[in-house]
């Protein structure tokens, strides 16, 4: 199975960038996983938010292959604990499927997107800036491969 993240949003700050790939830098080999990043559609005052997160969804979408598993990251989904998160992790390893992980733009994500969606989980109930939510998905991924994997990362 091989992990990507599709983001939305192409400027981060520096510390953003350098915890992300501290955790991704620790990733299994075997997952070749990569970021692919889509820029932030440009929002003015006359024109309305709907236009674009139907515009980021249309690219979000469009870089979506019809085999991969997509996990999206919504206010609106599921939580886990981290040990939920290892179990489901070896279940998506399992069915061998490449995994598909998106974090939509700072408006949110389309209907269509969300439909597409095989999985749609929830960080946290706070809401969270997207550069933060990089790097807290890529901790707890590292986490759930550590818990997997029995490396001594996670202590309970």
């Amino acid at each position: 199975m091989h992990i990507r993240l599709l983001a939305v949003g192409d400027r981060q700050p520096p510390w953003v960038d350098d915890a992300f790939r501290l955790y991704s830098g620790r990733f299994p080999p075997q997952w070749k996983f990569r970021l692919d990043v889509i820029a932030t559609a440009k929002r003015s005052k006359a024109d309305s938010a709907k236009r674009a997160i139907e515009t980021e969804g249309k690219l979000i979408l469009g870089k979506l292959t019809a085999d991969e598993r997509a996990v999206l990251l919504d206010e609106r989904g599921k939580q886990m604990t981290s040990k939920s998160l290892a179990g489901r992790l070896s279940d998506w390893q399992t069915d061998g499927r490449d995994l598909c992980l998106i974090i939509g733009g700072p408006d949110g994500v389309s209907d269509r997107c969300r439909q597409r969606a095989d999985f749609i989980w929830s960080l946290s109930d706070l809401t969270l800036p997207h550069g933060l939510a990089r790097v807290l998905l890529a901790e707890q991924m590292y986490r759930a491969w550590s818990l997997n994997s029995g490396h001594p990362y996670h202590r309970s």
